[in-house]
């Protein structure tokens, strides 16, 4: 049944380019600089007085907690904004604007800025205290990493390639070949998609400081590789030669990525700039050792919510965090591949796991805006064995 409730207004969306991580453009950018230039060009492109936003809710996956969304509020200047961090793993900026859109949805907020923002670059290594230790002294302390659920031999918490790439090889029957297939279609969309200028209106260039003082302008993404070949993505060696059958190799999974992307959401009522609706969002569970089919439960779910048939839709985005899911995800929903993932997805552009979903969002807005409108669904698994999706409508 579809929901009744008042739908909030997307008024503003944009994002930085996608980062690769250590090694790229932004590798010294911690996260809250790169959402700062992000949640002001939203604020200036949304046609509203900053003061009229009642709360920045920034997902923030791996920096290590806090609340970066009052950090950013704060440096920017806008003290009357609050700031709630949320973390939903690779859904985690999918779920800030579901938070938004639900306030406004339930009467309790104006306008909200929402996003994410990721720099893997820069994230911290955590430590915790060894049990019966006193903790006065270094040894006394571990590397510590937060879990997204408890780990099985079958669903490892810290090897996703494992618990979400491999286990849906197997079982829906993905091979090697289609998955570098998938692969190299991503890298192929996302450079036809830079090359035809498909992303310059929703990317804010970033100022990057250089080790001597200097600035460079950052305005394009620069992860997708122009040279992959079937050939070259055949090359490569799986992860876990000692696994038999693993077919996941490096150039079948999503990048590792530095990257922030936020939209504006406002009532509908006092939405001046409307450039979509949200129509619906859903969130699922899944055994953790079914992650990757996470999508498959979360894009049905989402689709009733907001009345709508999977005919309804002209374009899909699932998260590519791996070839093999996102392959074992179109074809279990039936779904025409022509028009999921048509400017590449996590393999190609990146996956900057908290600003995924955001940036999602923000590029399926403009390109369904270039078609005419229509129907948009984005969705993902996310650590832990869960889904998400949500539904958006362009008029």
């Amino acid at each position: 049944m579809a929901t009744t409730t008042s739908r909030a207004a997307i008024v503003a969306a944009a994002r930085t380019p996608i980062g690769t991580a250590r090694k790229g453009t932004l590798a010294n950018m911690p996260a809250t600089e790169l959402a700062k230039p992000v949640v002001a060009a939203v604020v200036d492109r949304s046609g509203l007085d900053a003061a009229e936003f009642d709360d920045l809710v920034l997902a923030e996956s791996l920096q290590g907690g806090g609340d970066s969304a009052r950090y950013v509020a704060v440096d920017l200047g806008l003290i009357g904004i609050p700031g709630l961090a949320v973390n939903r793993q690779c859904a985690s900026s999918l779920s800030a604007i579901a938070v938004g859109a639900g306030q406004i949805a339930a009467g309790m907020s104006r306008a909200i800025l929402a996003g994410g923002m990721e720099s893997l670059s820069t994230g911290p290594i955590l430590q915790k205290r060894k049990p019966f230790t006193t903790g006065k002294s270094p040894e006394d302390y571990e590397q510590w990493f937060p879990l997204s659920h408890p780990p099985t031999a079958d669903a490892p918490a810290l090897d996703m390639s494992i618990t979400v790439a491999h286990n849906c090889a197997v079982q829906y029957g993905i091979t090697r070949e289609d998955q570098d297939a998938w692969a190299l279609r991503s890298h192929q969309r996302a450079v036809k998609a830079i090359d035809a200028g498909s992303f310059v209106e929703e990317i804010v260039p970033i100022q990057v400081p250089q080790a001597d003082g200097s600035t460079i302008t950052f305005a394009e993404d620069e992860h997708p590789r122009r040279g992959s070949s079937m050939e070259s993505l055949a090359g490569l060696k799986v992860l876990h030669p000692e696994i038999d059958g693993f077919s996941v190799t490096a150039g079948n999974s999503s990048g590792i990525n530095d990257a922030a992307a936020v939209v504006a959401l406002a009532a509908p009522a006092t939405a001046n700039n409307v450039l979509a609706q949200i129509l619906s969002w859903s969130a699922v569970g899944v055994e953790p050792n079914r992650t990757g089919s996470g999508p498959i439960t979360a894009i049905p779910k989402a689709l009733e919510l907001a009345g709508r048939k999977l005919e309804d839709v002209a374009l899909f985005e699932i998260n590519e965090a791996f070839a093999a899911q996102a392959v074992a995800c179109a074809r279990e929903l039936g779904l025409d591949e022509e028009i999921v993932n048509v400017y590449g997805s996590g393999i190609s552009l990146g996956h900057p796991i908290a600003a995924t979903g955001a940036r999602m969002v923000t590029s399926a807005i403009y390109e369904l805006r270039r078609r005419g409108g229509g129907i948009g669904v984005l969705s993902m698994c996310a650590g832990g064995g869960m889904g998400a999706a949500m539904v958006i409508e362009v008029a």
